[in-house]
């Protein structure tokens, strides 16, 4: 009987921090991000099972020297030059692991014209780390994101 009263105490106090705890959310980190040089926001969609994100913003969408939007003049594909970098996809096919991660998947970068094994980490509900890596996680750099909407 007199540990029946010491354990009721202790399930409902388990009970009540199990009812607050984070949610398994795949879809968290869907919304529009302030890159990690806070020169771009980049909107992260899902569509079907992945998630995506397209640059729908830049600090400075023209070029200085011509006045015109800026195009991916750096891409190895001579015939991708002329696209422009607004509304361009630089992220898709990242699935969720679980743990507030999404990993496998791909990131362009348009200041180097090269594409990059990427993955992404919700620290909380408003900063993401994007982690772009050739081969392994370890050989890579990480930026800090920040939500906007």
């Amino acid at each position: 009987m007199k540990r029946m009263r010491l354990l009721l105490p202790l399930l409902a106090l388990c009970l009540t921090f199990a009812s607050f705890a984070p949610q398994d959310d795949p879809d968290a980190v869907v919304g529009t991000w302030l890159n990690g040089t806070k020169k771009g926001h980049v909107q992260i969609f899902k569509k079907g099972g992945t998630y995506f994100g397209k640059l729908i913003w830049l600090s400075e969408p023209n070029d200085p020297t011509t006045g015109k939007p800026k195009t991916d003049i750096k891409n190895a594909d001579a015939s991708k030059h002329s696209r422009p970098l607004l509304n361009l996809p630089l992220m898709y096919n990242f699935k969720y692991d679980g743990g507030n991660v999404w990993s496998d998947g791909k990131i362009y970068n348009p200041e180097d014209g090269k594409e990059y094994n990427c993955k992404m980490t919700l620290k909380d509900p408003n900063t993401l780390d994007v982690r772009g890596y050739v081969g392994i996680s370890l050989l890579g750099k990480t930026q800090t994101w920040t939500r906007i909407k």
